[in-house]
C-alpha cells in the first residue's frame, strides 16, 4: 500500500498508538469513518483493561477476626473463594479483550480485502469482456456480414440518451476476407452492450441486414478461443446458408 494512503490496516493501527491520521487520509470519507469506528473500539477495550489492571491490583478484605474464646466454630476465612472470583473476573475480561482485538484486526482486514478484491473485479471486466458465449461456430459465421478484429479508435456519444458511437480500426477480418474498409463505425447501447474504450483490442461480429454488432469480445484472453473456433468453423460456414 503506498505511503500516505492509509488502509483499514493504518486506520486501526493509527488508533492502537493514538497517533492523528495525516491530512491526506483525513480527506477519505470512508477511512476517517473507519479510523474513528477502531478509536472507539480502542477506548472500549482499554478500559477493559482498566479494569483488569484495577482488580488484579486490589487487596482482598481483610480476614474476619475469629469471635472471642467461645466454643463454636471458628468461620471459615474467605480470602480464597473472594480471591477465586476475582481471578475468575480478570480471565473474562481478558478474553472480551483478546476477542476484541481479534475482531479489530479481522474487520481491518476485511475491508483492505473487499476493496482489493473489488479493484481487481473491476479490472478484469474493464479488461477482458465477451457478449456471446460460444460464439464462432459454422452457423455464426454464416449469418454475419462482417466478423473482423481490430482496435477501438474512438468512443463518443451517439444518438439517443444511451447511444454510443464506436469507431474501429480492423487489423484482421476473417468474414469478407477481403473487406471493403479498414475501419468500420457502429452504435450501441452503452447501458447494454460491453463496454469498449479507445486503445481495446476488440473481435466484432455483425449480423446480415444490421448496422450494430449482434456479438462483441474485448480482451486478448477472451478473444483467443473465438479465434480458434472461428478459424476452425469457417471452411464449413461457406457451405451454409443462413435462413
Amino acid at each position: 500500500m503506498a505511503a500516505g494512503h492509509p488502509g483499514g490496516d493504518d486506520a486501526l493501527m493509527a488508533a492502537i498508538t493514538g497517533e492523528p491520521l495525516p491530512p491526506e487520509a483525513r480527506a477519505d470519507a470512508a477511512l476517517l469513518a473507519e479510523h474513528r469506528s477502531a478509536a472507539a473500539d480502542v477506548a472500549l477495550l482499554r478500559e477493559q483493561l482498566g479494569i483488569i489492571g484495577r482488580t488484579l491490583g486490589a487487596s482482598p478484605p481483610e480476614q474476619e477476626p475469629a469471635a472471642p474464646v467461645l466454643p463454636a466454630p471458628v468461620r471459615p476465612p474467605r480470602r480464597r473463594p473472594l480471591v477465586l472470583a476475582f481471578r475468575a473476573l480478570a480471565v473474562a475480561c481478558a478474553g472480551a479483550v483478546v476477542t476484541g482485538l481479534g475482531w479489530l484486526v479481522v474487520q481491518g482486514g476485511g475491508i483492505g480485502g473487499a476493496g482489493a478484491d473489488s479493484a481487481a473485479s473491476g479490472a478484469k471486466q474493464q479488461d477482458s469482456a465477451e457478449s456471446r458465449p460460444g460464439f464462432g461456430g459454422p452457423l455464426d459465421l454464416a449469418c454475419a456480414r462482417l466478423v473482423a478484429e481490430g482496435t477501438v479508435t474512438g468512443v463518443e456519444p451517439g444518438p439517443g440518451a444511451a447511444g454510443q458511437r464506436v469507431t474501429v480500426h480492423l487489423t484482421r477480418s476473417y468474414k469478407p476476407a477481403q473487406p471493403e474498409t479498414d475501419e468500420i463505425t457502429f452504435v450501441q447501447d452503452e447501458d447494454t452492450a460491453v463496454p469498449l474504450g479507445p486503445g481495446d483490442r476488440t473481435l466484432v461480429s455483425i449480423p446480415r441486414h444490421a448496422a450494430a454488432p449482434d456479438a462483441v469480445f474485448v480482451g486478448e484472453d477472451v478473444i483467443a478461443p473465438v479465434r480458434a473456433r472461428i478459424t476452425a468453423s469457417l471452411p464449413e460456414s461457406r457451405t451454409l446458408t443462413c435462413d
